[in-house]
Parts: C-alpha cells; sequence; structure tokens
C-alpha cells in the first residue's frame, strides 16, 4: 500500500476499513482529465456506485482534456463493454447502435427501424435520470411534452450563488417568440410558447456539472469563472414532475485548479466510510469536512483562490444501494 496507505491507516486507526485500500494514480503528462474518474473504477461494483468517482484527476501541465467530457466518454465506452458481454453471453455478435449509447438526448429504443428493448446496466440504474420537456402554445395551450434522457445536469453559474438557485434557474420558464417561435402541431403554425424543463424521474447518483467555461466573444476564447457557487453537503432536489423532494448526499468533488481553461490541474475530494479524502495524482491524504467549502469559489472576481468545485457527485438518500 506504500507510504500514503500507512498515513491513512495511523490516521483512521481502529476506523480504517477492513479489506480497503487507497492509491493515487501517477500523473503520465496530460492525463489530469481521467485521473479522478478512473480512480476506484477498478473496485467498482454493482452494488457501490460511489467509488466510479475517487481519487484525483491532476497534472501540472496543461489540461488538453476536460474532466466532464471524460467522464460521460467513460460511462458510454462502459455500457458498450457490458451490452457486447452481454450479446456475447447470449451468441449474438451485434454491438449496441450509436442510438442506443447513454449520452444526454432523447430517449430512443429504435435501433435500425427494429424495436427492441435496450439493455438496463449498472450504468443506467445508477446514473441516468429522465428530464421532460414542456413547451405550452400560447394560443391553443396545448402542452406537448418530450422526454430525455441525461447522465449528468449542467447549470449556468452566477457569483455568489448556489446550487440550488442554479437548479431553480435550470427549470425556470423560457419564452419562445420572434425568431425563436414554437411550431404548434394544433395551429399548423408558428406560435410563441412558454417552455421548461423539470425532473421527471431522478437519478440514484446526480452528478453537477458547473458551467465553469465560458466563450467570451470580444475576447474569442474561453474564459474561467471563478464565481462562488455554493454546494451543500445534503441537497433537496425540488423541481421534479411530482413535486416531491428527492434527497441527496455529497459524496464527491472534482475540483479545477487554476486561473484559465486550457490549462491548470485537477484534483478531487471522496467521501468514504465518514471520511473526506483528497486525491492529487498519487498522493492522498484525509481531510475534515469543512475544508469542502474551500472549494466553493471566489467570491471576487480577481482572487488568489483558483480551485473551484467543476463536477459534484450527489447519492440519492432514498434509495442508498
Amino acid at each position: 500500500m506504500g507510504a500514503t496507505g500507512s498515513k491513512l491507516e495511523k490516521a483512521l486507526g481502529d476506523q480504517f476499513p477492513e479489506g480497503e485500500r487507497y492509491f493515487g494514480l501517477e500523473n503520465f503528462g496530460n492525463t489530469c482529465y481521467c485521473n479522478s474518474v478512473l480512480q476506484k473504477v477498478g473496485e467498482y461494483k454493482v452494488d457501490s456506485p460511489r467509488m466510479l468517482v475517487a481519487g484525483n484527476l491532476g497534472s501540472r501541465q496543461m489540461a488538453i482534456l476536460d474532466a466532464h467530457e471524460f467522464l460521460n466518454f467513460l460511462l458510454n465506452e462502459l455500457v458498450d463493454i457490458l451490452e457486447k458481454e452481454s450479446n456475447a453471453g447470449k451468441g449474438s455478435p451485434k454491438s449496441s447502435s450509436p442510438h442506443e449509447k447513454i449520452a444526454n438526448g432523447p430517449r430512443n429504443p429504435q435501433a435500425n427501424g427494429v424495436h427492441k428493448e435496450p439493455l438496463v446496466t449498472w450504468v443506467h440504474k445508477n446514473f441516468q435520470g429522465i428530464l421532460t420537456n414542456e413547451t405550452k402554445c400560447l394560443r391553443c395551450e396545448t402542452v406537448t411534452a418530450r422526454d430525455e434522457t441525461f447522465l449528468d445536469l449542467s447549470l449556468d453559474i452566477e457569483q455568489n450563488s448556489s446550487i440550488t438557485s442554479c437548479l431553480k434557474n435550470f427549470s425556470s420558464t423560457e419564452t419562445l417568440n420572434a425568431e425563436d417561435k414554437f411550431f404548434c402541431d394544433k395551429c399548423c403554425s408558428l406560435q410563441e410558447a412558454q417552455k421548461r424543463m423539470k425532473i421527471k424521474k431522478p437519478p440514484h447518483i446526480l452528478v453537477i456539472h458547473l458551467k465553469r467555461f465560458k466563450y467570451i466573444e470580444q475576447l474569442s476564447r474561453y474564459k474561467k469563472l471563478s464565481y462562488r457557487v455554493v454546494f451543500p453537503l445534503e441537497l433537496k432536489l425540488r423541481n421534479t414532475v411530482e413535486d416531491v423532494d428527492s434527497e441527496y448526499s455529497l459524496f464527491a468533488v472534482v475540483v479545477h485548479v487554476g486561473s484559465g481553461p486550457n490549462h491548470g490541474h485537477y484534483v478531487s475530494l471522496v467521501k468514504s466510510h465518514n471520511h473526506w479524502l483528497f486525491f492529487d495524482d498519487e498522493n492522498v491524504e484525509m481531510i475534515d469536512e469543512s475544508a469542502v467549502q474551500t472549494f466553493f469559489g471566489s467570491a471576487q472576481e480577481y482572487s488568489s483562490n483558483t480551485d473551484h468545485g467543476y463536477i459534484l457527485f450527489y447519492e440519492s438518500l432514498g434509495s442508498k444501494s
């Protein structure tokens, strides 16, 4: 286990989980986008989805790939592997259609014109939720609803805000007019409409991606938003179709360290057995729970603090596995 493990064992004493070990990942240059997501993938079990995301995501060199993009890539690749294994077990050489992947988008169980039930893997069971996109025609008041699956929620952020307010803005009503008018099937014409997004089925593992990188037209480049966004240890998801609060507990945070989107470093915080661990490349150490709030962001535009929460992982308290 090495020196890192010895320090953790000494710090935790009898509380150290029997048979469990924590390992850092060596940084091979530009691997900052994947280390954090992969840290515990080798120990991942169907009955412990939280262990998919542990560890660090660090490179002190240029961060050429994005942790959020890598997470989506990884989940889709895992689905492909599981589907191929399932098909092989059934004696079928067929692989999954691109339309059956679980990337965010409309639900489409039909492939190549033939309807078939898609394989439901532990990735789907734990990470996939369903959004309902409701559009109301302001002329005839007909409401059109369309379901979309999602692996994570990408939220716009504002200075000195919170995850709760960001989620509220995500589900706020938007008016479609002028060039953005909605084609109403009942009116058979373009009409002004109101549109909103609500969560129809909350996932077991809620992944929240904070949109900290914004394209600035005047600069012709992306800029990192260091805004202070408070993310609580316990979260109530209120913007659901049934209007029933879903309660979640924070168990992991991917942190971007750096002043811009094209360079920097990734680290992560992971809660395991009621202890918070800090992963930075091959280094692993225990931290106090209160340290989590130091990664909310900066209250001022110019600050020496460049360590900001980027991807948040919450586990449902109502259906713990």
